[in-house]
């Protein structure tokens, strides 16, 4: 599998870039996923959103190099549930239609990062 390092990078990376699309991009970004930004407070809930998002690519990132052992299993403990989170939360959104076309992606994207987040984990 993945070491630590290429595994927190590219989950640092994808996180950032979700982070800035939300921020700067949120009336392209969500009308993918079937979501409408119709005033100010949902653009603002959009770039609220970016500050986790990014919190949580740059904490990944910046802890890449990370050995394998006690405090680099609670990290990874801690993505794997941000990332099942991620699973619960769109499809939920997902079932009761509030992400549509392309929104079906992010309950599989994050289960695919529980997977990889989860077989990360257990080799600590």
């Amino acid at each position: 599998m993945l070491s630590n390092k290429a595994f927190l990078t590219v989950h640092g990376v994808i996180y950032m870039i979700f982070a800035l699309a939300l921020f700067f991009l949120p009336s392209v970004f969500w009308p993918v996923y079937g979501v409408e930004i119709n005033d100010k407070y949902a653009l603002f809930l959009s770039q609220h959103t970016s500050i986790f998002l990014g919190g949580i690519g740059a904490i990944t990132y910046l802890l890449r190099d990370i050995e394998p052992g006690k405090t680099a299993k609670r990290l990874l403990a801690g993505v794997l549930i941000t990332n099942l989170l991620g699973v619960a939360i769109t499809l939920y959104a997902a079932l009761i239609g509030i992400f549509v076309g392309f929104g079906w992606s992010d309950p599989i994207f994050f289960a695919l990062l529980s997977v990889i987040g989860y077989l990360q984990f257990s080799k600590q």
